[in-house]
């Protein structure tokens, strides 16, 4: 059974008996994380968009892992001029890795790199792994595609963001929740800056009353999926 490790913002571990990724590695900024990006063991990393509250520590993770990014074909190119392993991939497209399956879904939100370079296309991430399906929203506007996903690959976890501002706000992010099907939602994405400052628990209350389960992680938690 998978684990899933949250350590704020939109960062978390997800890994299942020998294999774990990592997805959006900011950690030395993290203000809701001690960890080091020097401490993270990983299989590969996973990059929603090019942001460096996303983007993060990727570099420094992979060379000290030695271990492949999947991101989008942009950043991917940035990321390989720079030493790194990658797999490009795009939206709607899907790959097999030896440790699960991923697919890129639309996220409506930029992708420029920390640098200004563009960084294409910002994407969420359909993850299979050890026979569960997780929703990595990323940064995200409420879009009707949403509906889709757990129609055509049912969700066990969806992780959505509800800071307002930037992305959705806890009003979209229960139509979104709603929408996708998901067994289960946990919020991501609020707290970290104080534009984003929203309470998970309105959320979780006002997700409830539409019949949806939900789960507010504390920073460093882990749970089974």
């Amino acid at each position: 059974m998978p684990k899933l490790t949250y350590h704020g913002h939109s960062c978390f571990e997800l890994g299942c008996e020998r294999n774990k990724v990592i997805i959006d590695p900011f950690l030395r900024d993290n203000p809701h994380t001690s960890l080091d990006p020097g401490e993270v063991s990983v299989t590969a990393i996973l990059v929603s968009h090019g942001h460096g509250d996303h983007l993060g520590d990727t570099i420094e993770i992979a060379k000290h892992n030695n271990c492949l990014v999947v991101s989008n074909y942009e950043i991917c190119g940035w990321l390989e001029a720079q030493g790194i392993q990658v797999h490009p991939m795009h939206i709607g497209g899907a790959f097999n890795f030896k440790w699960g399956r991923v697919k890129l879904v639309p996220a409506i939100h930029g992708s420029g790199l920390p640098d200004g370079s563009y960084g294409g296309l910002a994407a969420g991430f359909l993850i299979e792994m050890g026979g569960k399906n997780v929703y990595f929203a990323g940064d995200t506007a409420l879009h009707s595609d949403m509906a889709l996903y757990g129609r055509l690959n049912p969700i066990d976890l969806a992780l959505l963001p509800i800071g307002d501002n930037f992305t959705m706000g806890i009003d979209d992010a229960v139509e979104a929740a709603v929408m996708c099907g998901a067994s289960e939602v946990v919020p991501i994405h609020y707290d970290t800056f104080p534009v984003i400052q929203v309470d998970p628990g309105e959320f979780a209350h006002r997700a409830g009353k539409r019949g949806v389960k939900v789960r507010v992680m504390e920073f460093g938690e882990t749970i089974s999926v």
